[in-house]
């Protein structure tokens, strides 16, 4: 969709109305002035904010540099309030938001779900990996699995969020596909480090079995040799140079497990202004541009928009709330 400056929309319908014409001139795009980061400065939710602002004015599909306004607080429940009390309506406002976010909405963290606000797109994403030692006993995805659901308590696994949080999410939702029983999620070991990186070194030292993590996270270790990947929770094979390592879904397991990176608006912007904001994130998301800037932040580019990725939040907060309900997170 072509973005018009306001000013020739203005002139427009104003000659329309002194000719008295009974039909009001057709929308037009509205340009994204602000994007929010409900988190400091330098994290991801900021980095998000600042390399898709920055693109849309190189791009020239804003008129003007695009603000980028941090309001930590609550990993998210801060901008969340403040766009549904405040700012519901604004139609030049976009607010960076991830898997993190939606975790915090299945397990009841925000202050309302998911249906206050209307949500945008993703543009890129980290994906989920499932790793071992290269000495480790287990040699396939298989293997590990069966371990799981034959006695739950004996694989200790690890990543870089508490019980609850998404590394441990998604490496439950593996469990799960293999056959593990509900009543049995709860009894899964599962350890917390600060980040993936210090998961995968006590991994190699034999405190931990198993590492559930971003793959952006521990990206040298694998290219070093020194674990070996199980599988990577995409629905496609990943490009080079990870484009051998093997999918869950190739070996099975209908699993996805991204960490990716998007967007809402407030929950009254308009239909006519949201799917203008759409059509514009679709025009970054396709160029080279995005493309370079996604791969050098460690993110596999992936689109999904609109309707689409409405559904997909959903889907996604019904996946996570039963998980939670399961391990005892959330009644």
């Amino acid at each position: 969709m072509a973005i018009f400056k306001r000013s020739v929309n203005t002139i427009a319908a104003t000659a329309l109305l002194g000719f008295g014409l009974a039909f009001s001139a057709p929308s037009q795009a509205l340009p994204i002035s602000e994007c929010l980061a409900p988190a400091d400065p330098g994290g991801g939710w900021d980095f998000t904010c600042r390399s898709v602002g920055k693109l849309l004015y190189d791009l020239d599909l804003v008129e003007n540099p695009v603000q980028v306004t941090n309001k930590p607080g609550g990993v998210g429940a801060v901008a969340y309030a403040d766009v549904a009390n405040s700012r519901a309506d604004d139609s030049d406002l976009i607010v960076a938001t991830s898997t993190v976010g939606l975790t915090q909405i299945a397990q009841g963290r925000y202050p309302s779900g998911a249906d206050t606000m209307r949500w945008l797109a993703m543009l890129g994403t980290d994906v989920g990996v499932i790793l071992v030692d290269d000495d480790s006993q287990y040699k396939t995805l298989d293997q590990l699995l069966n371990a799981l659901v034959k006695e739950p308590s004996s694989v200790v696994m690890a990543g870089s969020s508490g019980v609850g949080g998404w590394d441990h999410i998604r490496a439950l939702m593996l469990a799960k596909a293999a056959g593990l029983p509900s009543d049995q999620i709860g009894s899964v070991r599962w350890v917390q480090f600060d980040g993936g990186g210090p998961a995968v070194t006590q991994m190699m030292g034999g405190h931990v079995d198993v590492v559930s993590t971003d793959l952006g996270e521990i990206a040298g270790f694998i290219e070093s040799g020194d674990v070996r990947v199980l599988a990577v929770l995409s629905e496609e094979p990943l490009s080079a140079p990870f484009d051998e390592l093997p999918t869950a879904a190739s070996q099975g397991y209908d699993v996805v497990g991204y960490n990716w990176r998007g967007f809402y608006t407030g929950g009254e912007v308009s239909d006519s202004d949201y799917a203008t904001m759409v059509d514009t994130l679709k025009t970054l998301y396709d160029s080279s541009e995005w493309k370079t800037v996604a791969k050098k932040s460690g993110l596999e580019p992936l689109w999904r928009g609109g309707e689409e990725f409405n559904d997909f939040v959903r889907e996604s907060i019904e996946q996570v709330e039963g998980i939670s309900r399961e391990i005892g997170v959330i009644q």
